[in-house]
């Protein structure tokens, strides 16, 4: 049997269904910035603990630089002691040798995908962040912008979105850390108040490093993944993730708790 098919109905519903999410997810219990994996962790934690999450992600793909493993070699290394983060939400994973496991890059950022959604957050790709919102020195939201409107140069005035925490997932950019000593100076809870920024690779020292410096950065905002490395001036470990998670679940635990 023919289906018929109309081309309004088909944008209508991918306009109203689209507004519909948008609107609803103006205001959260957090807003995580970037779908990396530390992002897309942290969002499966919190969603779980019943917070409605909401994760803006500035490119058309989540996953960040998971997708291909190491020097697009698109295997990923993860430690013992994240395997369990793994297992819960139902990645394969191949021992390596003793304290290394081995999965696929694809499936891997596609899992923590599916996890995440499942789980109750929302996902918005295409969206970059511009601005913060502070009130009574706390920030209380984020500032929001379509990434083509950045990319093109155009000057188009952006949206906002509320919400009781935010969460720095940006990676190595730290994007919205930058943002608040750009615009308020040194007031960042580091040892000096500035921005810190990476050091070059070390894996023991980034792993061990990164779950000390998921934390609260500013009143209001954490920081997870390789962000809280940058920002507090630790070094990066390249292509092993058992950190990412492992940082993700622990701002996710944070702000619950």
């Amino acid at each position: 049997m023919k289906e018929q098919l109309d081309e309004i109905i088909i944008s209508r519903a991918i306009v109203e269904e689209f507004t519909k999410d948008f609107l609803n997810f103006l205001e959260s219990d957090v807003a995580i910035i970037g779908a990396g994996p530390a992002g897309l962790i942290c969002g499966y934690f919190l969603a779980k603990a019943g917070k409605k999450v909401v994760i803006f992600e500035r490119n058309l793909s989540v996953g960040g630089g998971m997708w291909g493993g190491g020097m697009m070699l698109n295997k990923c290394v993860f430690q013992e002691s994240s395997k369990s983060i793994l297992d819960e939400i139902g990645v394969k994973t191949f021992k390596y040798q003793e304290g290394y496991y081995i999965t696929d890059s694809l499936e891997t950022v596609s899992v923590l995908c599916a996890s995440a959604i499942k789980a109750g957050a929302r996902i918005f790709n295409l969206i970059s962040i511009e601005d913060v919102m502070i009130r009574k020195d706390r920030v209380t939201g984020v500032v929001l912008n379509w990434s083509a409107v950045g990319l093109a140069n155009f000057h188009v005035d952006p949206l906002t979105a509320r919400a009781k925490y935010v969460v720095d997932a940006t990676g190595h950019s730290a994007e919205v850390a930058r943002i608040i000593t750009g615009k308020i100076g040194k007031k960042l809870l580091t040892p000096t108040g500035d921005f810190l920024g990476e050091k070059p690779m070390w894996a023991e020292v980034g792993e061990e490093k990164i779950l000390e410096n998921t934390k609260e950065i500013y009143p209001g905002l954490y920081a997870a993944g390789m962000a809280s490395n940058a920002v507090f001036g630790s070094p990066r470990m390249g292509p092993i993730f058992g950190g990412m998670l492992l940082s993700g679940q622990r701002a996710a635990r944070l702000i619950t708790t």
